[in-house]
């Protein structure tokens, strides 16, 4: 057990973290406006003056688990008409293709209690083109590309300085900091550099008037003092001026009222800015910054060491050799997990892949009650917000460390993404990824009714029921490496919790009671030719190909732990012939049944469609290949002989089944048929079913791109897919990249894009599908090809194909930087990865959010299969 893993075991080495957001403007909890606007509400403009009710935000900050403190950096070029705070992007009403952070920095390293982390921040030398950013992105439309910090050629002659931000733990409570800035450029350049320290506001609601305080001492140390933490001193090197103001909202500049605040948030941007007289002299309140006011010379670098300590009189005498241990530990942790495997670059990308999931932790502090109502010291909020969004989760009331998709452009938790990141966490911190798991089905985030929390926009919308199949996949991970010996109170916990949720979609999905299952949005966004949420006139509705599997593939995840956990308690075998039932009868409703022939499976072109179905029992086929029709392949389950021998109860049904209901037992795969190895296959699909979808998902004329399955078949390129509802034309088209869709914001695009979390979960089936019928079963790989494969080998193709997204190609080139020569050549710049949250189709250039290391996280486990 190395350093690392043995810290692992001690819970209070991750009580401080990066858990500070990239950008807590313009999200729900802190819109207090009567129509929900929450982007205007505060804008960046206001952010530096505004205080947060319920997180904060900096640039590559850290705090302590519940953010009482927080530390980030402040940068000033000597041009910039602000100080740089926090990253600057567009709202979603300012960007051509939804909100969009317009910065340029990356998350490099960090270990999984945070004992060593390190950042790059690239700041421009000269002024930092706000307006430019917003005319121009402004000026462009949804058919246009997004124009990104890079595109303004600030970058050109390298004036620019890397701002590189490591953080290194002695002990739980003691960390240090070194903030080392390059100067790029051929002439120097004069920088202020402000490490900053400020208290969470707690004290301005009508809770708690307790204030806690910084302070200059007569050393020149800053005195942390709070009554939730220990005692603590920020250290500093020479004599930086120390500069001191109040975590407090200035009304003068927002609202033309004075609040008797003298000292305010903004104090100290004023005062370096403007010289303005906004900073205490008596050198004390609740946000300072240590000014280090320096030129660096051309070409060279300064270094920039503090402390973060309980200890008084810490000298810096051992700083490096500490900063040096626990990098060489960081080192042995990441080589001990995958030691077999030292091919350089996919190592590289797969340390910044796990360390931006490290750093997207994000402290998520969020009461549905307090923020509809509003607090005793504030303001009565408008009446209407009393029915407003989220108004019908009042018990929600979270305080927790969660992994976010992207701190800057979703700073709040999704479901379905944060159960794809434990895929990833549970490779490097297992019981992290098991404890953010379960959160989910806590008391206090799933409703009453069993429906998971959904994002903070709605936490009533509906995302795909995948986190029986993540608990299952990370219970076997954990099996296998504890030598056959798997955590089953972990499984029945939130086995249990997820048969609440299992009910809450049969009651309320399946609108005609039918198996058949609407989900709605199912975070897929624009895959739809509408909007999937959309209430259809006339008692209309749409069933949907994936709503339903993704419920067949639910059935089968539970009846896969229930039988899994019927090997200690036969009561569990009962659940799991439930399950099996279930299944069945889903299996049944997608398939050719009913005397009007109108499942969803399409016998003509062999391809699962969403439908229209009308109260006369008529429907309309949307026949759109997407992957709304590849998701049947992840209803999936291979058990072994012992499942079902072993298990009198699920036995017997199974028997039933197949005697008394041929009609439905000839649908799926067949179950009571033993592989040579002893397994048996639980599938929505029948081999020729399966063969079917696969022969349009590994075409390159359709779904499969040289980096992977698209989301959409690229056939519609040339034939978009139109409908007329009662009317109203709706269609669909092949878009590689980003939108051209207004639908749900427009920033997220299903329209063509390659997905990793969907290419994850086609593989993972693909090896189970393997699992049954081995080496003996082909497919053509590609389509038309002459080329056949085993099932594994497909699966190793596309794992071949989503990683050339990131890896060096054959000149050097990386795909997922597109045409930003700087980016593919430039040594600051090659080697430092972005994880977009999706991928153009054609040419595998990223799109999207840009740090979403999330679910493109799984990218990681992707590399070394």
């Amino acid at each position: 057990m190395n350093a690392e893993q043995s810290r692992l075991k001690d819970t209070s080495w991750k009580k401080w973290g990066p858990y500070v957001s990239d950008r807590q403007w313009g999200t729900v909890r802190e819109d207090y406006s009567a129509n929900g606007d929450a982007w205007n509400y505060i804008t960046h403009d206001m952010a530096r003056s505004k205080t947060y009710r319920w997180g904060e935000e900096g640039i590559a900050g850290i705090c302590d688990r519940q953010q009482n403190l927080c530390f980030a950096i402040t940068l000033w070029n000597k041009k910039d008409p602000i100080i740089k705070e926090r990253y600057f992007g567009l709202s979603n009403p300012e960007g051509n293709h939804g909100e969009d952070v317009k910065e340029i920095y990356y998350y490099l390293d960090s270990t999984p209690t945070h004992s060593y982390m390190k950042a790059l921040y690239k700041y421009p030398q000269q002024v930092f083109p706000y307006e430019w950013l917003v005319a121009e992105n402004k000026r462009r439309t949804r058919k246009d590309p997004e124009f990104e910090l890079i595109d303004t050629g600030i970058f050109d002659n390298d004036a620019y300085f890397d701002v590189f931000t490591e953080y290194a733990k002695s002990a739980q409570d003691d960390i240090l900091i070194k903030i080392t800035i390059h100067n790029r450029g051929d002439q120097d350049a004069a920088l202020n550099v402000m490490p900053t320290l400020w208290f969470r506001n707690t004290w301005s609601w009508g809770y708690d008037d307790y204030k806690p305080y910084l302070t200059a001492n007569s050393e020149g140390r800053i005195e942390v003092s709070h009554k939730d933490l220990d005692q603590l001193w920020l250290h500093t090197e020479g004599s930086p001026e120390l500069l001191f103001c109040d975590n407090e909202t200035n009304s003068n500049r927002l609202y033309n009222y004075d609040n008797g605040i003298k000292y305010h948030k903004d104090g100290i941007n004023d005062h370096i800015v403007h010289g303005a007289d906004t900073l205490n002299p008596r050198n004390t309140g609740t946000k300072a910054a240590v000014n280090y006011d320096i030129t660096i010379a051309a070409k060279q670098s300064v270094t920039l060491r503090l402390r973060l300590s309980p200890d008084a009189n810490y000298s810096f005498e051992d700083f490096d050799h500490i900063f040096d241990t626990r990098i060489t530990e960081a080192d042995q942790f990441y080589k001990d997990i995958y030691s077999s495997k030292p091919d350089t670059d996919r190592s590289l990308i797969q340390r910044q892949a796990f360390a931006g999931m490290m750093w997207n932790k994000q402290f998520y502090y969020c009461d549905i009650r307090h923020w509809l109502r509003g607090d005793p010291a504030q303001p009565a909020p408008p009446e209407q917000r009393k029915t407003a969004r989220n108004s019908k989760w009042m018990h929600l009331n979270t305080r927790d460390v969660i992994s976010m998709p992207d701190k800057w452009e979703y700073p709040w938790f999704a479901a379905w993404d944060l159960a794809f990141h434990c895929l990833a966490l549970a490779r490097i911190d297992m019981v992290f990824a098991k404890n953010q798991l379960i959160l989910l089905t806590r008391d206090w985030y799933m409703h009453p009714n069993g429906q998971l929390p959904a994002y903070e926009w709605d936490f009533g919308d509906g995302n795909p029921p995948v986190h029986a199949m993540v608990a299952w996949s990370i219970y076997k991970t954990d099996k296998e490496a504890n030598n056959g010996k798997g955590d089953t109170y972990f499984l029945e916990r939130i086995f249990h919790k997820l048969m609440l949720n299992f009910t809450w979609w049969v009651n309320r999905k399946d609108a005609s009671g039918n198996n058949v299952f609407e989900g709605g949005f199912l975070g897929l966004d624009n895959i739809g030719v509408f909007d999937r949420n959309m209430h259809l006139p006339g008692g209309q509705h749409l069933e949907q190909a994936d709503g339903t599997s993704w419920m067949a593939m639910y059935s089968l995840n539970l009846l896969r732990i229930a039988t899994e956990l019927a090997a200690g308690d036969d009561a569990y075998s009962d659940i799991a012939s439930k399950f099996f039932e279930h299944f069945i009868y889903i299996v049944g409703a997608m398939s050719n049944l009913g005397e009007n022939n109108e499942g969803l499976w399409d016998n003509e072109d062999g391809f699962f469609y969403d439908q229209i179905s009308f109260p006369d029992d008529g429907s309309i086929k949307m026949k759109v290949r997407s992957i709304v029709g590849l998701i049947p392949l992840f209803a999936t389950e291979v058990l072994n002989e012992s499942d079902i021998t072993d298990s009198p109860i699920f036995r017997d049904r199974m028997k039933w089944f197949a005697e008394n209901r041929p009609d439905l037992a000839s649908l799926v795969s067949r179950w009571n048929e033993k592989s040579a190895n002893g397994k048996h296959l639980i599938s929505l699909l029948r081999g020729f079913r399966m063969k079917s979808i696969l022969k349009y998902m590994l075409d390159e004329k359709e779904f499969l791109s040289d980096y992977g399955i698209r989301s959409l078949s690229k056939y519609h390129l040339d034939n978009p897919f139109h409908v007329a509802v009662n009317g109203v034309d709706f269609g669909i088209g092949y878009i590689p990249a980003e939108s051209d869709s207004g639908l749900f914001g427009g920033n997220s695009n299903w329209r063509g894009p390659i997905w990793i979390p969907i290419n994850y979960l086609i593989i993972d089936s693909l090896h189970r599908f393997y699992e049954y019928y081995g080496d003996d079963f082909k497919v053509e790989c590609p389509t038309g090809s002459g080329n056949y494969m085993s099932l594994k080998e497909v699966a190793n193709e596309l794992y071949r194909r989503v990683s050339k997204l990131f890896l060096r190609d054959e000149n050097g080139n990386r795909p997922v930087f597109g045409q930003y020569h700087k980016m593919q050549t430039d040594p600051n710049f090659k080697d430092y990865i972005l994880f977009y949250e999706y991928f153009d189709g054609d040419n595998g250039r990223g799109a999207g959010a840009s740090h979403q290391t999330g679910w493109t996280g799984l990218i990681a486990n992707c590399l070394y299969m």
